[in-house]
């Protein structure tokens, strides 16, 4: 993906005035994490300084989720350290001069999060994230405050669910399992991600 021009000047804008935090909201499958990916692409070539972080990293181990009876539903909003999320969005809305702020990042290799693999250093000017529930109440409510904009990506829902069901067979499942999870608690979730879009500064329909 080549992001617009004009999303990477909105970007650059939010930093003029010191370090901002941009969410990438969506349903799953929708493409968050290419789009983050292209624009701290884009935003480097510029010479902004950018990290990712991804709501990803979150996730609660899943081993524990097994021992919840949760495995089966991970991904749902009740899978994830939501309270640690905001803590870390904290410590990056605040840097100090010479603190590194480490975040987790998710594996999908190995189905759980890696701890302290993600440095975000004082000079970083834009903190992207994506995730699914940027823009959801409950324990994720703070999450909305802490981020300067939030941008929701959506694309045509049989393109989210195919895209959905082959990475699900490119870790492992066969077919029909792929699409038993797509047409699940993927689509469960995707619902829930749904009702949060009129919340979001900025909608993109790649492509359109």
């Amino acid at each position: 993906m080549t992001p617009d021009p004009a999303w990477l000047d909105r970007a650059c804008r939010l930093a003029a005035s010191g370090r901002a935090l941009l969410g990438i909201a969506g349903q799953p499958g929708a493409g968050k994490s290419t789009l983050a990916e292209a624009l701290l692409r884009g935003l480097s070539e510029r010479g902004v300084e950018t990290a990712l972080v991804g709501m990803d990293g979150f996730h609660i181990a899943h081993r524990a989720l097994e021992r919840l009876g949760l495995a089966e539903v991970k991904g749902a909003p009740e899978t994830f350290d939501a309270a640690g999320y905001v803590a870390l969005l904290r410590r990056l809305r605040a840097p100090s001069d010479d603190e590194v702020v480490w975040a987790p990042e998710f594996r999908r290799e190995i189905e759980d999060a890696i701890q302290s693999a993600v440095p975000i250093a004082p000079s970083v000017a834009v903190v992207i994230t994506e995730g699914n529930y940027l823009l959801l109440d409950g324990p994720w409510r703070p999450v909305r405050s802490l981020l300067d904009e939030v941008w929701y990506i959506e694309i045509p829902d049989d393109v989210r669910r195919r895209r959905l069901a082959a990475r699900h067979e490119f870790y492992g499942r066969s077919p029909a399992q792929a699409w038993e999870r797509t047409l699940g608690s993927d689509e469960r979730n995707a619902r829930t991600v749904a009702a949060t879009r009129t919340r979001a500064d900025l909608t993109i329909t790649p492509g359109s």
